[in-house]
This record gives C-alpha cells, structure tokens and sequence, in this order.
C-alpha cells in the first residue's frame, strides 16, 4: 500500500510540473506591459526597466522559467547579498528557512511565491489566501449535497426498480448535464431570489450584501450558500443519481446478494452492510472528478452570486489582465485537483484491494 501511495506522489508530482510549464508559456506569450500596467499614465522609461528587472522579464526566457520553477518550490537556491541579482533572497518576497549556506549561495525552505499583482502589488497569495477558503465553503457543500441526495435517490430507484421513477431519474440526469452552470446561476437568482423573494427570504439584494460581509470575514449566514450551492451541484448530482443506481443494480444482481436475502436479511440490511460498499468505486471516482471541477467551474457561479471566492478573483483579473492572479488561481486549482485525485486513489484502493494489487 506504501508503494502505492508513493507512485500516485510521484505521478502527481509529473502533473504538477507539466502545468506549472504549460502555465508559464501560454502566459508568457500573451500580449501585455506589465510594467505600463503597474505604473499607469507616469510610466518612464527608467521606471519601466525597473519594474522589468524587479519582475525578472529583462531576463532570457529559460532564466525567467526556472526563476518561475525556484519561486514555487518549496525548496530553493538564492543569492544572500547580491541584490542585483534575479535569484537574490528579497525578504520583502519570501518568508523562509535557512537550512544550509554554501558560500554566497543559500538552500532555504520557502512558502510558494506566486508573485505579485500588476493591479495592486499585492502579493497573489494573500489575494488568493482571501478568496479561497470562500471557494471551498461553496464547492464543499455543493458537493456534499449532489452524494447525499444522489445517493439517496439512486438507492431508491435502484430498490424500488419502479420504470417510471427510472425514466424519471434519466430525464432529470439528462437536465442536470446539459443545462451549463452560469445559466442555472442566472435563473436561480431571478426565480428565487427576485420574483420569489418575499417568499423564499433570499432576497438578492440583502443576500449580495451579507456575502460581500461574510468574504471579509465579518457576517456569515447560511442562506447564502443555498442557492450557490444547489445551481453549482445539480450536474454532479444527476451524475452521482445515474451512478448510483446502475451500480447498485448490477451488484444487487449478483449471486451472494440473492445469498443474503435467502438467509433472511432485509433489503435495507444487504444494502448497508452488503451492496452499497461494493457499489460506491464508480460514485467515489465520479465524485472525485466532480469536487475538482467545481473548484475551477465555480468561477461563473460566484460571479453571478457576487460570492466573494477564487472566481470573482479570477474574473477581475482576466477584465485586467493582471496575469500574476491568474497563474496562481490555476496553479491553485491544479494543485487541488491533483492532490483530491490522489486521495481518491487511495480511497479506492481501500475499497477494492484489487486496485492496488493491479
């Protein structure tokens, strides 16, 4: 299980840096002065090329990508005293560990740095530190809504094996994949947080203003996340429906269930103890996927719920082009993505050993 876990790090780890590469050139090549960005109208040529050489662009482009790679490692090489240099130790940059010095050459342990801003000079961490916790909340309980109900309704249609109720279950399955997020959004938020407001009490309004509160960290309510939630979980939830039934029926049918209900158990007892275990790896799998996705697929959602998360960061940043927020937004996100599919691996080989083994 060990060497399991090991390999699924390393390939992980591959992932990484094959986004971390692509990330770079795609941004790298995009049309852009930063620097006339950050200084505006004022901009003069000596305060252009000392903007330039602050964010390293005056340097050959495999400078700036390995310059990139030592940024986000947590483990990197810097210059103690130069601070000429595009590899100099800037305390105002890093926070970090010295752990062993090599003449002017120092090994320290670092937190990440995704830059900074071209809009504000803030750093992109604490930008994205802000805003991520928010887009967790919504994608954690969107997701924890699609398991528990999809699960629920997929047992029951599987149990019952009524037809209608199953081809009722398709069409809503159908629905539920078709319809894109950011429409959902839109009418959620016109059905029943305008024209349903006095009855629902999630008025947009009111409900705008306590999540702009809620984003500094200064009021939460709950009723926020209802509406959010329920548009950005109605895909994986008709996935986890469709999921959830067809693998329970195929493992209802099998020889040692028909075993269970001849000894006398009831059907709620072999579900529980029996089926439901052996018939959650395509769930968990599909759920796995699903979390990741809403972590980037959020970004329409928060912005049509003004929902003060990584999305409505993302969005501001592409209206500025303020690239620095956006590669760390992604790098975020990827970095999410790898570390839950990861997770699941391990999940699933504790399910079924024979993943492991395979």
């Amino acid at each position: 299980m060990v060497q399991y876990i090991l390999k699924r790090i390393f390939y992980g780890i591959l992932v990484l840096f094959g986004v971390v590469t692509v990330i770079f050139l795609l941004f790298n090549v995009l049309p852009g002065d930063p620097a006339r960005m950050m200084l505006g109208q004022r901009a003069d040529i000596a305060s252009v090329e000392a903007i330039n050489h602050d964010l390293g662009l005056d340097q050959p482009l495999h400078k700036q990508y390995f310059g990139f790679l030592n940024d986000l490692s947590p483990i990197s090489i810097h210059h103690k005293s130069n601070t000429a240099s595009f590899w100099f130790l800037d305390p105002d940059k890093y926070s970090y560990t010295n752990l062993f010095t090599i003449n002017d050459q120092m090994v320290v342990l670092k937190t990440p740095y995704l830059r900074r801003s071209y809009q504000t000079n803030r750093k992109v961490s604490d930008i994205l530190a802000e805003a991520f916790p928010n887009t967790m909340i919504l994608a954690s309980v969107s997701i924890l809504f699609a398991v528990v109900v999809g699960v629920f309704i997929g047992i029951l249609i599987a149990i019952k094996n009524n037809k209608f109720i199953e081809r009722l279950a398709m069409v809503f399955s159908v629905l539920g994949m078709s319809l894109p997020s950011f429409f959902v959004a839109i009418i959620f938020a016109w059905v029943f947080a305008y024209l349903l407001a006095d009855l629902t009490g999630l008025n947009m309004f009111g409900s705008l203003k306590t999540v702009d509160d809620f984003g500094r960290g200064e009021y939460y309510d709950l009723k926020n996340l209802i509406l959010p939630a329920i548009t950005l979980g109605i895909r994986p939830l008709a996935i986890v429906v469709e999921l959830t039934k067809s693998s329970l029926q195929d493992v209802l049918s099998q020889d040692y269930i028909r075993t269970a209900k001849a000894k006398g158990l009831s059907i709620a007892a072999i579900v529980r103890k029996h089926a439901l275990k052996n018939a959650m790896n395509p769930v968990v799998t599909a759920v796995s996927g699903w979390f990741a996705s809403l972590m980037a697929g959020a970004v329409f959602v928060e912005y049509v719920f003004d929902w003060k998360g990584v999305g409505v960061v993302i969005v501001e940043a592409l209206e500025k082009y303020d690239f620095p927020v956006i590669m760390g937004a992604v790098l975020i996100i990827s970095i999410m993505l790898v570390i839950i599919n990861i997770l699941v691996d391990i999940v699933y080989a504790l399910l079924d050993p024979r993943v492991r083994y395979n």
